[in-house]
């Protein structure tokens, strides 16, 4: 495929207007409410909303009929990548309720601060961050189980308590950017058309020195000041299980429908046998699981539709033909990409909706300048966390200040967002110099059939089978 853009090909700015609508109401309303003081500002105008008005003003700018748009909308909202995108938003969503519901989170936080000693606590907190993150897949859950802990541990110890807030908000964007359960996780690997294994071995690979020399820093500044006692820390392992599970099942490539049911009823079976759960409190699970995920789900779905009525109209070719002229080659289009879900994030304070909205056009990019999927995919996701975990009026800040009722505010923790910085600089180490990139080398991508080489003879066998069909 040529880098240069095909003449036939229609393009056409305007049809952008309707995203960028969506971030001027989302971003516009956040800071509305900031001004007015209101908790959680840029949440309170459900970003549903935000993308249903935008779904509405290109149904209603562009030429042709609604039966026309509303054809072009439902193939974008029901293309295959968002429909499974939507199913395991719904089964994680479903397993990470089920998980909590039977003490795994409570399970999971004992353990850590079992393991670490009291003297490297302010390390350790970025290490159970981590842990929890990366098993229950929401940074801000991670966020709500740790700090009113850290924050008793912080105050015994003589500890600076926006040392340990920034340790644990580190630890759990390191989470929320590796899990295979989370959002930002499936939205990236989804837009890009890569497994999940794959784009954790890259983001892993750029993710393990940042987070070992935060661990570092953290040891060497974060060390208490006294003894601490961190009182009674029992625990049950067998709580623990159901997220080691998920994270070994899919790392050893086996499907993530799968791995995610298993998940799910293997947390159940354990909450069911320590008494934790009944059958109906367990079905009542799953069922909060998936209405949780309903605000993801219904934006996806909206993003989708916006998404291919903006492609349809011109939109992503003017802002590839446009990004092209900053473009030289792939290093330079990976930074492109990296810039594009950065800008986005600022934009929505919404790492999710970040990528959701770069993806599509990353994919493009991708087509354009031979860059790995695998690799955008990590990018889109470090760099929408990096950003996550660093502005202040991020859900994430804001829930420490929220949660430490204002001990620590947004711009005092700042100075200590060590890894979210670190982690920038290794992604960006990593483009010009990819140091990650090994497995990609041993499988590499195969752009006639838009899979990695491993994959072909699947993909063959399926494009058989629709055929015959």
């Amino acid at each position: 495929m040529s880098s240069k853009m095909e003449s036939n090909q229609k393009t056409n700015g305007l049809a952008l207007i309707p995203f960028l609508i969506f971030i001027v109401i989302y971003l516009g309303a956040g800071l509305y409410m900031q001004a007015q003081g209101v908790e959680m500002a840029f949440y309170q105008f459900p970003s549903v909303v935000a993308i249903f008005i935008a779904v509405i003003i290109a149904f209603a700018m562009n030429k042709g009929s609604i039966d026309e748009k509303f054809t072009v909308f439902a193939k974008g909202a029901g293309e295959e990548n968002i429909l499974i995108m939507l199913m395991i938003y719904l089964l994680a969503g479903a397993f990470s309720t089920v998980a909590k519901a039977m003490g795994g989170v409570d399970a999971t936080v004992n353990l850590g601060l079992a393991l670490i000693p009291a003297q490297f606590i302010t390390a350790g907190v970025f290490i159970i961050s981590a842990f929890l993150g990366v098993a229950t897949g929401t940074s801000m859950g991670t966020i709500g189980a740790l700090i009113p802990i850290a924050l008793g541990i912080s105050t015994k110890a003589g500890l600076s308590l926006p040392m340990v807030a920034a340790a644990c908000v580190g630890g759990a964007m390191f989470g929320d950017n590796l899990s295979m359960i989370s959002d930002t996780t499936i939205a990236a690997t989804r837009t890009q058309g890569c497994e999940l294994r794959d784009k954790f071995k890259v983001n892993f690979m750029i993710a393990l020195p940042a987070a070992l020399i935060t661990i570092v820093l953290l040891l060497i500044f974060g060390a208490p000041e006294v003894a601490v006692s961190m009182g009674d820390l029992s625990f049950n392992f067998l709580k623990v299980v159901p997220y080691i599970l998920v994270l070994v099942l899919a790392l050893v490539g086996m499907n993530v429908f799968l791995v995610l049911t298993i998940g799910i009823f293997s947390a159940g079976l354990i909450g069911l046998l320590g008494g934790e759960l009944t059958l109906f409190s367990f079905s009542q699970a799953v069922w909060n699981g998936f209405t949780g995920m309903n605000e993801v789900f219904f934006l996806s779905l909206f993003c989708g539709g916006l998404a291919a009525l903006t492609s349809h109209y011109g939109g992503i070719n003017w802002l590839i033909e446009k990004v092209q002229k900053l473009m030289k080659g792939e290093k330079s289009a990976q930074v492109g990409i990296a810039a594009l879900v950065s800008l986005a994030d600022i934009a929505v304070a919404n790492n999710t909706v970040a990528i959701i909205i770069s993806g599509p056009i990353s994919k493009d990019i991708c087509r354009q300048y031979r860059v790995d999927p695998r690799q955008s995919a990590s990018l889109l996701d470090i760099f929408s966390c990096v950003f996550q975990g660093i502005i202040p009026y991020g859900a994430q800040i804001l829930l420490v200040g929220s949660l430490t009722a204002g001990a620590v505010s947004p711009m005092g923790i700042m100075p200590f967002l060590w890894y979210q910085h670190l982690l920038a600089l290794m992604a960006i180490f990593s483009i010009f110099f990819p140091f990650a990139r090994g497995t990609l080398k041993k499988d590499p991508w195969n752009w006639e059939y838009d899979v990695a080489e491993s994959g072909v003879a699947a993909k063959k066998a399926l494009n058989e089978m629709t055929l015959e069909n």
